[in-house]
């Protein structure tokens, strides 16, 4: 049975929210229409204003009355009459064909162009590819389909309400439906006193940033030709802070197309125009392919002077002796391996259903030592445990609304340093046993609230116990510094298992490999990492036994 919200109008608080919301904390940038609607809204009768929420709630802009019948809405006409004299709707509206088709149903099609087979067979896109050669002008629905007795209603101002939405949540992918997942309980949030200083669009040049630059993305995947597109964004000059961060990566994703496409000039051409994390090594790989390995070895010997994180450095490291190489310089040997402590494993194939860390996880769990799947799960949970306060610290421009799941700048490159002294009284409870307490009692106040790194459904009572008296501190320390030297990086890559001897207070953290599986760049990198640190990790080679298979 579907969870069901009391009030029959929380849809309609939800936007007055809102409303009252943008209002309040970005009057100065509106502009009139908007302040108008905020106005008006609230002077319209509670059926109108419920009957516009729907349509605002909906996709699309073009509904027909039938399909507005709500309970504690009643009479869609009288409810409609308001919005139309204020001129927020409009009735029997002009479509095209392909928004006629969003509204009518297979049969109806069927009904109004009078198809005959094999045309009455064909799917619904198949009927509209047919009809749009066909019917190529716009008319209105009572033109299209003279016989049907429908009213079909256009909702003239949903641009509107979805840009007062994009002032709200700060971002387009976010919708109404926050705010029912949050009422249903299926979604918790952390509570954040938000200032009104702390919002997302400082300007309205802010705004209109935000929109052509989501203009640009809306040109590339319509598959718009990459120089096209390039020179839309290159002329987008973007003061906001976290708005230019996301320019800078669509730029990094344009190159990246650019390459794919082998347009090589063009390529250095839109790399040179971002500093994101990654572009040298980008640039380096082009500069090869066209053949100017000197000045792509100049550039890979300046990265290594200064590498931006241990991905780069690894990467570098790779290509540097083969660049030498095509330049006819001293062989340079590629770095070593990292010695790691290796488990060879010969199996029976499983008979059910399986996957391999599972089949592993089995084989070596005891009661003694038992073992846990846990991948990425584990140790950011309690990287999120120890910092929630300070993943959650209200500083400007960290949180918009209340529906973060983290704060907006958790990726940028100066995350970690505008909160380093917070994090560095964090980690000092690694010192003592005070993380233990902090760790308990945010598991329990925080438990199911929304967070980057808490992965509340991979971690019990159980899990949580066996980590704290197993792990030690120092160790948790060296992972938790990992996460934020470059959280989007070292987010990921942890082993699939971990094994505790409980009794010993100790743990051995297992990568699985199966049949012909390898190690990936980032297990590389945190095998050596362990090694550094002197903090226990197994390879686990998997092999099926032959007489099994």
């Amino acid at each position: 049975m579907k969870p069901v919200l009391e009030n029959p109008l929380y849809y309609l608080e939800n936007f007055q929210l809102v409303l009252d919301w943008v209002s309040e904390r970005y009057d100065d940038v509106l502009i009139d229409e908007e302040r108008e609607l905020i106005t008006r809204f609230s002077t319209m009768p509670q059926n109108a204003r419920a009957l516009f929420v729907r349509m605002v709630m909906r996709k699309g802009e073009f509904f027909r009355q039938s399909k507005l019948s709500y309970a504690e809405i009643g009479d869609v006409q009288a409810a409609s009459a308001p919005l139309l004299n204020a001129g927020w709707i409009g009735l029997d509206p002009a479509l095209s064909i392909d928004q006629l088709f969003d509204i009518l149903q297979k049969p109806e099609i069927v009904s109004a162009f009078a198809l005959t087979a094999p045309y009455k067979q064909l799917n619904k896109a198949e009927q509209l590819a047919y009809l749009r050669e066909l019917e190529p002008e716009i008319k209105q629905y009572s033109a299209w389909h003279p016989s049907s007795q429908e009213t079909v209603i256009h909702i003239t101002n949903k641009a509107l309400c979805d840009r007062l939405r994009l002032i709200f949540f700060g971002n387009w992918h976010q919708d109404w439906s926050e705010f029912v997942l949050s009422d249903l309980g299926i979604y918790r949030y952390e509570s954040i006193d938000i200032s009104r200083e702390s919002r997302g669009f400082q300007t309205r040049r802010d705004i209109e940033d935000y929109i052509a630059l989501q203009q640009c993305r809306d040109l590339f995947e319509q598959e718009e030709p990459i120089d096209i597109v390039f020179e839309e964004v290159a002329g987008l000059h973007i003061d906001n802070g976290w708005i230019a961060r996301r320019r800078h990566k669509f730029l990094f994703q344009l190159g990246q197309e650019a390459e794919k496409l082998k347009e090589w000039d063009l390529a250095l051409k839109i790399y040179g125009q971002t500093p994101y994390v990654g572009v040298r090594l980008r640039k380096i790989r082009v500069l090869e392919k066209i053949g100017q390995s000197a000045q792509a070895l100049q550039l890979l010997n300046e990265a290594l002077a200064a590498p931006e994180s241990e991905a780069e450095l690894q990467q570098l490291q790779r290509s540097a002796p083969r660049l030498n190489r095509k330049l006819g310089h001293q062989k340079l040997s590629a770095p070593s391996a990292t010695e790691v402590d290796v488990i060879d494993l010969q199996l029976p194939y499983p008979t059910g259903s399986f996957y391999v860390e599972g089949v592993v996880r089995d084989f070596l769990h005891s009661e003694d030592t038992p073992v846990f799947y846990v991948e990425n799960t584990l140790i950011n949970s309690l990287f999120g445990l120890l910092c929630w306060s300070v993943i959650f610290k209200p500083i400007p421009g960290a949180f918009f609304h209340p529906f973060h799941r983290g704060p907006v700048d958790l990726m940028s490159a100066d995350f970690h340093t505008r909160r380093q002294e917070d994090f560095a009284r964090c980690l000092a409870q690694l010192d003592t046993d005070a993380y233990i307490t902090s760790i308990r009692q945010t598991f329990e106040v925080k438990n199911g609230i929304q967070s980057p790194f808490v992965f509340w459904a991979a971690l019990d009572e159980t899990l949580l116990d066996l980590a704290l008296n197993c792990i030690p501190p120092a160790h948790l320390k060296h992972w938790f510094n990992r996460i934020l030297s470059d959280i989007k990086a070292n987010r990921n890559g942890f082993p699939d298992l971990i094994q505790f001897w409980p009794g010993e207070k100790r743990y051995n953290m297992i990568e699985v490999k199966g049949p012909g599986d390898r190690l990936q760049d980032n297990q590389k990198r945190l095998i050596d990492y362990c090694a550094l640190h002197q903090m226990p990790i197994s390879v686990c080679y998997l092999e099926w036994s032959e007489d099994s298979q």
